[in-house]
């Protein structure tokens, strides 16, 4: 892939951006567990995020509409690297009685990401061309999983070293680096759509979804999906290697460092075949979709630790293989104008999904066993496997004409 100066400023601003977001999270959780000594308190960290993504997936269309696409993901790192700031100083002085003005804070940086993130995922069909886009979302992915993979044990290093009130500066820092590259980008051609009422702005994306056949059918493939995830959330996964492993819980950053790197095998495979992969979108969502269900069903029932990481990579890997180019259909199914939109109404579903599936998850755990909910999981997804079957035609790039390409 050629040298694109609008793609490389938006994936070193993300990049830096999603490093901080890590190391904040790690500061955070450490500073409330040393403050609280209690492991629910810290569990509530994730549960304010995904939270406050949610409500933001739902307003974010009232910004879309007035405000241009650059300046929305540039001015809300902005927003994200002041409030990060605010809260360098609240560590100061937080205490067990106040502690709960972090969450106050993590909220609102939360909120802002929710917005960002689904402007960045629309921006990258305006600054490449149509053919590098698959490439493109791969190696988007590939930077992404990388960090994922790193920067949590990275994180951990840090506060050995350095307090956590340190480390949020070093993000604060992070987070002015990524605001102004952000800034250098391009502006987009994107239709304001001011004059609407709010109502039809926020109803705008979820009309674009029922109205687009593929669409509608990967929203349902991303409730069954998000709800199937929710089996390698950290409070599963955990009891997981305690109860059907029966090793020590060091096995769960194990299991957990295989899944990513499976993710990062899966986005460096669509980066080199992405041309063998244009033309057959819908195969390979197919064969990852279905690759992952056996894999996740085989997972729960095994009791092998070293096959349980072989497992792992490769739920990750063919995940990845589904993903990317889920993405470019996603990316080509609705003129760009529209994108920004979509992405909103499908993060809304992901963000909401996932906090009601986390709990069915941990409740039927409970109740059926530990190995049954992985079971659960691999039926969820033989479902989706089922839906992208029957709708295979559908999954191909509907719009082929961009206007913009570097």
């Amino acid at each position: 892939m050629k040298y694109n100066r609008n793609f490389s400023l938006l994936l070193c601003g993300q990049s830096l951006a999603d490093i901080g977001d890590i190391l904040y999270i790690v500061s955070v959780i450490s500073t409330i567990f040393a403050l609280t000594g209690s492991a629910t308190s810290a569990s509530f960290v994730p549960f304010t995020i995904t939270t406050s993504m949610f409500v933001s997936s739902l307003l974010t269309p009232l910004l879309i509409g007035r405000v241009n696409l650059k300046w929305l993901l540039a001015g809300s790192q902005m927003g994200k690297t002041v409030l990060l700031f605010i809260l360098g100083f609240l560590l100061m002085g937080i205490t067990a009685s106040n502690y709960y003005f972090i969450f106050l804070m993590i909220g609102f940086i939360a909120f802002l990401d929710g917005c960002a993130n689904p402007i960045r995922q629309t921006l990258i069909p305006h600054y490449v061309k149509p053919e590098q886009l698959l490439k493109a979302n791969g190696i988007a992915e590939t930077v992404a999983q990388i960090i994922q993979a790193v920067m949590w044990f990275i994180g951990s290093l840090f506060l050995v070293v350095i307090s956590a009130q340190q480390l949020v500066w070093i993000v604060g820092g992070l987070f002015v680096f990524s605001s102004v590259l952000l800034s250098l980008l391009e502006n987009v051609i994107h239709q304001l759509t001011s004059s609407k009422s709010k109502v039809e702005q926020i109803k705008e994306g979820w009309k674009t979804l029922s109205k687009t056949p593929v669409l509608r059918k990967i929203a349902w493939i991303d409730i069954f999906e998000t709800i199937a995830g929710t089996v390698w959330i950290a409070a599963i996964l955990y009891v997981f290697v305690n109860d059907a492993l029966h090793v020590d819980e060091q096995w769960w950053g194990y299991i957990n460092g295989a899944f990513f790197i499976g993710l990062i095998f899966g986005s460096i495979y669509c980066v080199k075949y992405a041309a063998v992969m244009e033309d057959k979108l819908g195969v390979f969502i197919f064969v990852g979709s279905s690759a992952s269900c056996i894999i996740t069903i085989l997972f729960g029932l095994n009791n092998i630790p070293i096959i349980a990481l072989f497992l792992s990579l490769c739920v990750g890997l063919f995940g990845q293989l589904k993903n990317i180019p889920q993405q470019t259909v996603i990316q080509t199914s609705v003129p760009k104008e529209q994108l920004s939109t979509v992405y909103t109404s499908l993060g809304a579903i992901g963000s909401g999904i996932f906090g009601v599936g986390s709990l069915m998850m941990g409740i039927l755990a409970d109740l059926a066993g530990i190995r049954m909910v992985f079971v659960i999981s691999g039926i969820l997804l033989a479902i989706v496997s089922v839906v992208v079957y029957r709708n295979r035609v559908l999954f191909v790039r509907n719009v082929k004409e961009h206007k913009r390409g570097m």
